[in-house]
Parts: C-alpha cells; structure tokens; sequence
C-alpha cells in the first residue's frame, strides 16, 4: 500500500485551531515537500470540545492538487519533519526531582478538599495510601503553589513527565502545566543556568508517553484496568472502589487526556482486562472515540479485553454532558464507605448486568433529576469492582446529575502519620548538604534545582 502523500504533523507542536481558537490544532504536512498544508487543513485534538478537522483527501484538496488547479495556494511555510530520522531515545526526569515534591501536604489544595471540602471527607490512613500509591506531590513556592503533582512513571520506574495541577476549593482544574516547565520558567526569570537534564528532557518530542500509574503493573500483574482520562479520577475511582489489594480489585490508569488513549501506551495492559470509563461530551463524541478505539486495540492485542463502561452515557442527562463531566465529579457525591462495603447495599438498588461490549445500545432511561445527596443504595455506581465491569441494561434508573453543594467548613486535618516520607531525620553535624526523606530514605537536594516544591 502507497503511503499517504498528506499526513498530520508527528511531531508534539501544536497550532492555533481556526475553530476553537485553542493552540491545540495539528496541521497536515506534504510529505514530499516538506510543507505545511494551507492554515485550515488540520485536526483540532479537542475532540469532545471542538472537534474540527479539515482532511485534505475528503475535502477534494488533493485531488485539486494532482489536476495542478491549487499550484498558486500551495505553502511556503517549511517544515522539517523527523518522518525519515530515527527516533531519539527517551530522556527521564532524576528521581530526586520527583523526591522534591513528596513534601508540603498542608498545603495541597486537592488533598486538602479530599479531606475537608467534599460532602463525605476521607479519613487522614486513606489519603496517605493514595499518596503512596501514586507518588502524588506538592508544589509549595511560586504562581502554582498549592498544586498536586501527578508523575508518570513507567512500568520500570522511570519518570516521564510529572503534571502539576491546581484546584479550587471545589475540587474543579483552575491551571494545568507541567514541573519541568515551571522549574525551566523560574530558572530563566532569575538568570541561572537550565541544568543538563532538562536541556536533555526538552528533547523529547512527548512528555506524557506512559500511562499515569503504571508504574504499579508490575506490582499488581493480575489485577483487571479500569481506565480513565485524567489522573483526578483514577485517585478518585481508587478511593471509592478501593486498594488493589487482592487480584479482583480494579487498578485505575489514566491516560493524561481524551486524545491521549493510544495503542502504544496501551501496549503495557497486553493480557488484561480493560474497562474504560470516558468521559461525557455533547453528542457522546468521548464515548463514540473511545468505543472504535477499544475495537482496534482488541484486534490488535490478542489476548487482551478492552471494555467500554457506557453508564453515565446512558444514565447522565444534557446538562451533565455539556459541562464534559468525568466518573469522579459523580463519585463524589456518594459515600465512599458504602462502596467499599457491596454487601450492605440492597440488592434491588442494582440494575440487571449482562457482558460488557464496547458496542452498547442507548438506554430509554427517562431524564428524571434526584434530589440533592441520594443515598448509596440508589446509585447505580455503587457496585463492586467485579460489577462495574458490567453494561447496566436499560432499566427505569433516575439520570445522575451532581447538584452544586454548599459544603460546611470542617476542622482541618493534617496528614500525620506519613513521617518517614515528610520528616527527614537530622543530617549527621558533620554534613552540611540540604537533606530530605522519601520512601524511607534519606536524600540531597538535586543540585541546581530551584526551590519550587
């Protein structure tokens, strides 16, 4: 089979969208020439959100090209794509960057809201697990301060990019970026030298190339995917459905965003079972892209079942699907306790299930909104791991629509216990480098890293 003379740009660079005006566009390039296509021919990677693409086979452009009728629009703009060059090898952020963050609870806005700002608040052991877990950190200086930081670590303990995000008090994204930039921003604003692993790391033409969480593959090899977009709701899902602790359990991937579900990063979950949970969209576009992207994984990983959850597609309503709500802004509402324990909710609260498919038929559900705080029992998500990995059949269920709630302040809480990861023991009087614990251990600041968290 020829190859396609017109193809998307492979590389991370991104364009202003003409629709959207978002610098999210991918534009298509001319693989003889080395060209940019004209500005409007491109794909928006805000799939959900925007969704344009301009082809330029199915617009006629490039049979306009080969009639030489378009010889006066062609582009001058030059591309010089890495099509024909080997790829680079990856470079990793140093653990003692990572290590840097494992600090500053306190002041973590979304561990924080875990704790005290959300309707059933989770206990200070459960928060510290998570943290654990996922190797979650804190930026604690400078215009992000406050922020989470969620690493993606490879299934060899690599780290690939970490992304620090900010929260309000409603636990909704207020600023998104990533560490390495944040650190590379403060070293240029007061003049100092980039340290040679980042100048290495900037090289790398994806920063988020591995599943968030998958660093935990090896450690649970058994366990069944539940896998999500983003990494708040993969906590999230944790802490409701609970620890992977046994084989049953589900283990909660994310994905970094809609468009970054891809076969190679999927390639690790090779002899699973995946259960993806997208997103919600106007007109279902999320679900629609993950359902044909799930039917081409499974074809091309024998062995290995890609599922797709479609219950809050059925069961949320317009209002749901126009704010793009995710599992977790649902989650949140009930009482996590509850979920933990199946066996205390009445059976006639669960819809029938039959086998997942990643072709599902729509419910005839009636769009009826609940009252604000539905208990458990009512939920059709509070089901066991082994449940949730099931297709709800059409059945006479409410639509989930969370309702804003107002939220009494409750006393503060620290995490406390975490000591061996957030108190280092005294350095020894002889030794005068600046010391910090994690996982136990006891480490030198990296130097030439600013003390941004």
């Amino acid at each position: 089979m020829q190859p396609y003379k017109y193809n998307l740009e492979k590389s991370s660079r991104k364009h202003i969208c003409p629709s959207c005006n978002k610098k999210r566009f991918v534009r298509y390039v001319d693989s003889d020439t080395k060209q940019y296509l004209p500005d409007q021919y491109g794909r928006c990677d805000r799939e959900a959100e925007c969704a344009y693409h301009l082809n330029p086979y199915t617009s006629g452009y490039a049979k306009n090209v080969s009639d030489n009728t378009l010889n006066s629009v062609m582009p001058t703009s030059k591309y010089t794509p890495s099509l024909t060059q080997k790829p680079k090898p990856v470079k990793f952020i140093p653990r003692e960057v990572l290590l840097k963050t494992r600090q500053g609870w306190e002041q973590n806005t979304f561990l924080q809201n875990l704790l005290n700002r959300i309707p059933y608040p989770f206990t200070n052991s459960e928060i510290e697990k998570i943290i654990v877990q996922y190797q979650l950190g804190t930026v604690l200086k400078g215009y992000m301060a406050g922020a989470v930081t969620f690493p993606y670590i490879d299934e060899a303990n690599n780290i690939r990019t970490i992304q620090a995000k900010q929260f309000d008090q409603s636990n909704h994204t207020t600023t998104t970026t990533f560490l390495h930039s944040i650190i590379e921003q403060n070293l240029t604003e007061i003049n100092s030298p980039i340290p040679e692993w980042l100048t290495q790391y900037d090289q790398n033409e994806l920063k988020v190339s591995c599943l968030f969480g998958a660093h935990l593959l090896p450690k649970y090899p058994h366990n069944p995917i539940a896998l999500v977009e983003a990494p708040k709701s993969a906590i999230i899902g944790t802490l409701y459905y609970g620890f992977p602790d046994n084989p049953n359990q589900l283990l909660w991937l994310a994905v970094y965003n809609l468009s970054s579900l891809s076969l190679e990063k999927c390639k690790v979950l090779k002899g699973r079972k995946v259960i993806l949970f997208p997103d919600l969209s106007k007109e279902g576009t999320a679900f629609r892209l993950w359902s044909e992207k799930a039917k081409s994984f499974e074809k091309q990983m024998p062995g290995t079942r890609f599922l797709v959850n479609d219950l809050l597609e059925q069961k949320s309503g317009s209002l749901s699907k126009s704010k793009g709500l995710d599992l977790a802004d649902f989650l949140i509402h009930f009482d996590w306790r509850t979920f933990r324990n199946p066996s205390a909710i009445p059976s006639s609260s669960h819809a029938a299930v039959k086998s997942c498919s990643p072709v599902v038929t729509p419910s005839c559900s009636p769009e009826v909104v609940p009252s604000p705080n539905p208990p458990v029992s009512q939920s059709p998500l509070a089901q066991s791991p082994l449940q949730i990995m099931t297709i709800i059949e059409p059945v006479q269920m409410p639509v989930i629509e969370p309702v804003e709630m107002q939220i009494p302040p409750l006393p503060h809480q620290h995490i406390s216990t975490l000591t061996h990861y957030i108190i280092p023991p005294p350095p020894p009087p002889d030794l005068k480098h600046d010391y910090f614990a994690a996982d136990g251990l006891l480490y030198t600041h990296l130097p030439g890293l600013p003390d941004l968290c």
